[in-house]
């Protein structure tokens, strides 16, 4: 992740380097700068991006960074995501919220949402976490939400990637009984890939044990985003 972030980094720096050098550009204001700039660096890194994490890319940062839109629709649709990455922090203090591109990726640790042993039956105190994120949900109708499992390394690689699906599905499953519309969310179980700590340690097992959102425009927010933009 670090390589593609100084890829994507050093990419803007050129995009807008060769856009402030021109003088057609130095005459422009600044929000024509910087769309235009964002056209262009939107398109490249979308590729870049696209290429690198949309197809072979796991996890909520993958599918976050796999749907880059950029241009001034992007900015646009930025804005009310670091909204709603404000308020999804506010809700849930406990949660590792991150904005990446024009999405959000979310992650809830074993504390935030817990299940039995080796079962996908959410606990009472997941449930009250999940609930706290509802009315964000609700207020942001307008964005596809895709949920990942993960589990540690401790059993058959098989049988975590089964339960991981597992508990995604609950998840989804009980976010949509308390009326969010069930056609928003996809899931998809992880097992045991991508671990955000050592599982040689019960407190690394700990942290392995997660479920991503990741949180996307779906298509109306992008069209709405497009004639905002005047796009």
């Amino acid at each position: 992740m670090k390589n593609i972030s100084v890829i994507a980094l050093a990419l803007l720096m050129s995009v807008s380097s060769i856009f402030t050098s021109c003088e057609s550009i130095k005459n422009t204001n600044s929000t024509q700068k910087g769309a235009g700039i964002g056209v262009v660096a939107g398109a490249i890194l979308g590729g870049v991006l696209g290429n690198n994490l949309g197809k072979g890319g796991n996890g909520a940062m993958g599918a976050v960074l796999g749907g880059v839109i950029g241009g001034a629709a992007g900015g646009v649709i930025g804005n009310k995501m670091d909204k709603q990455a404000r308020q999804i922090d506010e809700a849930l203090p406990g949660a590792e919220v991150e904005r990446v591109g024009e999405g959000i990726k979310l992650v809830l640790n074993e504390n935030a949402v817990r299940f039995d042993t080796n079962k996908s039956t959410l606990t009472a105190a997941a449930k009250a976490n999940l609930e706290k994120l509802i009315p964000v949900f609700q207020e942001y109708a307008d964005t596809n939400i895709t949920i990942f499992g993960y589990t540690d390394n401790t059993g058959a690689a098989e049988y975590n990637l089964k339960l991981s699906g597992e508990r995604a599905a609950a998840v989804k499953s009980y976010l949509a009984s308390k009326g969010l519309v069930g056609a928003r969310f996809t899931i998809s179980g992880m097992g045991i890939e991508d671990p955000i700590a050592d599982n040689a340690t019960p407190e690394g097992r700990s942290k392995n044990r997660r479920v991503e959102f990741a949180i996307t425009a779906n298509e109306k927010m992008l069209q709405d985003a497009q004639k905002e933009s005047g796009n």
